[in-house]
């Protein structure tokens, strides 16, 4: 995003926070997303209902978003809460591009890397070390850039054995070591993350876990899914919660916690 697309944004983003600045590194402004539902018939069920008259709508809307605005600023570690259904993952895409919203603003500054889905960004049919240079290509680093943190990468992963094996006979665990290994190596400005740390075993998920802390100490910004709040609550220090796809808190981590347990 541009310094001018910044300024484009409207100043009630947050209410008193005033122009976005440099620190702003991610600006959602009324944002409402749906999706059509589409519901299927079999043949037979259509014609017996069209020869006695009968009519039903064949899809629904379902609105995920409905007008959410937040800004998260440079070094930022937040927490999106909320029972399934409530938006979280779709807000999460919307934030990476992955999807488009249908009204309003998602504007994003800096480059972005992201676990949103175990294996995304992998092809089966590639072996790992394959998929490290395609997935690394995807984040937007360069193949100089791949080829001085290979190693560094292979070896956070803890899967160096498996490394010229086709990613297709990977458990998800091992997908989720290479996949979080590449992502960390991209040293993104936001990193964003999506429950995905609940595949690993227990020693892995310290290990990520502590790497996100470097992360954050070194300024970078964190978005974060998970229904873990404890784990949630040491990690981050603000929490949005979500309910039917509105924003119902944003504040300190503890307060956005203690609410979801007092409405769940």
């Amino acid at each position: 995003m541009t310094d001018e697309e910044m300024r484009n944004v409207p100043d009630d983003v947050n209410a008193g926070s005033g122009v976005p600045d440099a620190d702003t590194r991610i600006l959602v402004h009324g944002v409402t997303k749906r999706f059509t539902l589409r519901h299927s018939r079999s043949l037979k069920e259509l014609v017996v209902w069209t020869l006695r008259g009968r009519k039903e709508s064949l899809t629904n809307e379902f609105v995920a978003l409905t007008d959410v605005s937040f800004r998260i600023n440079h070094g930022e570690t937040v927490a999106l809460l909320g029972l399934n259904g409530s938006g979280k993952s779709t807000l999460l895409k919307l934030i990476s591009g992955v999807m488009r919203p249908d009204d309003g603003q998602v504007l994003v500054r800096g480059n972005i890397a992201g676990l949103i889905e175990v294996g995304a960004g992998f092809h089966p049919d590639l072996t790992g070390r394959e998929n490290v240079y395609l997935n690394g290509a995807i984040l937007g680093m360069t193949e100089q850039q791949l080829d001085g943190r290979f190693d560094d990468i292979v070896a956070f992963s803890e899967i160096a054995e498996f490394i010229d094996t086709e990613v297709k006979f990977y458990s998800s665990g091992m997908f989720l070591r290479l996949a979080f290994a590449v992502a960390v190596h991209t040293e993104p400005d936001i990193f964003l993350v999506d429950e995905i740390l609940a595949v690993g075993d227990e020693p892995f998920q310290h290990k990520c876990l502590a790497k996100i802390r470097e992360l954050n100490a070194a300024g970078h910004a964190l978005v974060i899914v998970s229904h873990d709040l404890d784990m949630v609550a040491k990690l981050c220090d603000r929490g949005i919660l979500l309910e039917h796809g509105k924003v119902i808190v944003d504040g300190p981590v503890d307060t956005a916690v203690a609410e979801m347990r007092a409405r769940f």
